[in-house]
C-alpha cells in the first residue's frame, strides 16, 4: 500500500508583487540561491567568457585549501621574483611588491583579494607551486573537482590570455564553493581597504574594487573583473538574514552598469523568491509505521539539510507528500531508504527528497511474529 500524507508547507501568504524576469544589461548572467542551488535566473550562462580578475577566486581557493590542510601558513613568506614584480610595472592592477621582497601569505592574499594585485597572484603562485604554470595545473584540477566543466585556467591573475576561459555558471559554482568551504577566509572579500607598507616608498592604501560593498545592502563578496575584450564583470553575493544569493554576470558595457545591474539582479531574486528549509540533517521528519518489528514505528530522517526555493506567486499551490510502502516490514537497517518526501506545485513534482531510517529495527522473534500475523488475519489489527 502506498500512503500519502499531505501537509501544507507554508501558512504565510505573501502580498509582494511578483515581477517578470529581470532585463539585465550584460552579455551573460546567472543568479543562484546558495542553500538550495536553485537557478533563479540565467541568460546565456554557458557562453564562454574571459573571467579576468574573477580568476583570482580560484587562486584564493588553492591557497585556502592548503591553509585548511595545514600545508601552508599565513605567516609563511615568499620571495618576490622579477616575473611577479614586472606585472606591477605594466599598468595592471597591482599590490606594488618589489623584487626580492619577502611577503607573507597573509599580505599576498589581501593584495589579491582586496587590491586585485596581479603581481601578488604570481608571487603566491610561484611560492606555492614553483611556477605559475604549475599553479595553473592545480587550479584546473580543483576546477574539475568542484564541477567547473567549462573552464580552463592558464594563469593566476586572469590577465588577457585567449585560453584562460570560463562561464558565469562555472564562476557561480566556484563562488559557492569558496563561501561554503572557507568561511574563515572568505571574510577577506568584504574588507574594504588594504594598506601595503611597500619597500622604498610610502605605504599604499587601496580600496576593494567590489562596488556593492559600499552600498549597505548586505554584500560581502566576491570579485570584479575587467578586460577590454570582455568589458566589465562581477561575481557578487548578498546575505540577508539566513538567506544568501550569488550573482555572476559578464559583458557589462560600463563600470556603473556593472554595479547597478548586479544589484538589480540580486534585489529581484530577494523580492520575487523565497527559500525554505524543508528538513535538517538527522532530524526526524516523520514516524513511519512498521510491521513485525520490535517497535511499531521508526523515525525517518534526511542525510543532509534540504532547502527549497520557489517563486512567491507559487506559494499557495505548494504541498508536501510523504510517500512510502507501509507498514514497513522489519528488519530495517539504519540508513536504509524507507520513504520519500515529495514537494509538489499543483500536480507537478518539483523536488523529491529521500528519507532514511534513523536507527536499526530488529524483527520480533518467531512466536511473537506468528501471533501478530494471526491477529492481523482475524482482526485486521497490526
Amino acid at each position: 500500500m502506498i500512503k500519502f500524507l499531505t501537509k501544507l508547507i507554508f501558512l504565510l501568504v505573501f502580498f509582494s508583487t511578483v515581477k517578470a524576469n529581470p532585463n539585465i544589461n550584460a552579455r551573460t548572467t546567472i543568479l543562484i540561491d546558495f542553500h538550495s542551488d536553485e537557478i533563479l535566473f540565467e541568460f546565456d550562462a554557458d557562453n564562454q567568457i574571459y573571467p579576468a580578475s574573477m580568476t583570482k577566486i580560484m587562486t584564493s581557493i588553492i591557497a585556502f585549501d592548503l591553509l585548511k590542510k595545514n600545508k601552508l601558513s599565513l605567516d609563511d613568506e615568499f620571495v618576490v621574483s622579477e616575473n611577479a614584480w614586472r606585472l606591477s610595472q605594466s599598468g595592471y592592477s597591482s599590490m606594488f611588491i618589489m623584487v626580492n621582497d619577502f611577503v607573507t601569505v597573509s599580505d599576498l592574499l589581501k593584495g589579491i583579494i582586496i587590491a586585485s594585485g596581479n603581481d601578488a597572484c604570481v608571487a603566491l603562485a610561484e611560492g606555492i607551486a614553483g611556477s605559475e604554470e604549475n599553479f595553473a595545473e592545480m587550479m584546473n584540477e580543483k576546477a574539475l573537482e568542484i564541477g567547473m566543466t567549462d573552464s580552463n585556467f592558464t594563469n593566476s591573475s586572469g590577465i588577457n590570455d585567449p585560453d584562460n576561459v570560463s562561464t558565469v555558471r562555472d564562476i557561480a559554482i566556484m563562488s559557492k564553493y569558496l563561501i561554503k568551504n572557507y568561511p574563515e577566509y572568505y571574510k577577506l572579500f568584504k574588507e574594504k581597504t588594504f594598506t601595503w607598507d611597500r619597500t622604498g616608498g610610502d605605504p599604499i592604501k587601496q580600496g576593494n574594487r567590489n562596488p556593492l560593498l559600499y552600498k549597505n545592502v548586505g554584500a560581502d563578496g566576491v570579485k570584479t573583473g575587467y578586460l577590454a575584450v570582455e568589458k566589465y564583470s562581477l561575481a557578487s553575493s548578498i546575505q540577508k538574514n539566513e538567506r544568501r544569493l550569488i550573482a555572476v554576470a559578464s559583458g557589462f558595457p560600463t563600470k556603473n552598469l556593472r554595479s547597478s545591474e548586479s544589484l538589480k539582479l540580486l534585489n529581484w531574486g530577494f523580492r520575487n523568491t523565497n527559500t525554505f528549509k524543508v528538513s535538517k540533517k538527522g532530524e526526524s521528519i516523520f514516524e513511519l509505521e512498521t510491521w513485525l518489528g520490535r517497535k511499531d514505528k521508526i523515525q525517518a530522517v534526511t542525510k543532509e539539510d534540504y532547502y527549497l526555493t520557489i517563486n512567491k506567486k507559487d506559494l499557495r499551490n505548494l504541498s508536501v507528500l510523504l510517500k512510502y510502502e507501509g507498514p514497513i516490514v522489519a528488519p530495517i537497517q539504519k540508513g536504509e531508504k524507507v520513504a520519500s518526501l515529495v514537494v509538489t506545485k499543483k500536480d507537478e513534482i518539483i523536488k523529491t527528497l529521500p528519507l532514511y531510517a534513523a536507527e536499526d529495527l530488529k524483527k520480533v522473534n518467531f512466536f511473537k511474529s506468528l501471533v501478530t500475523s494471526i491477529n492481523y488475519l482475524i482482526w485486521g489489527d497490526v
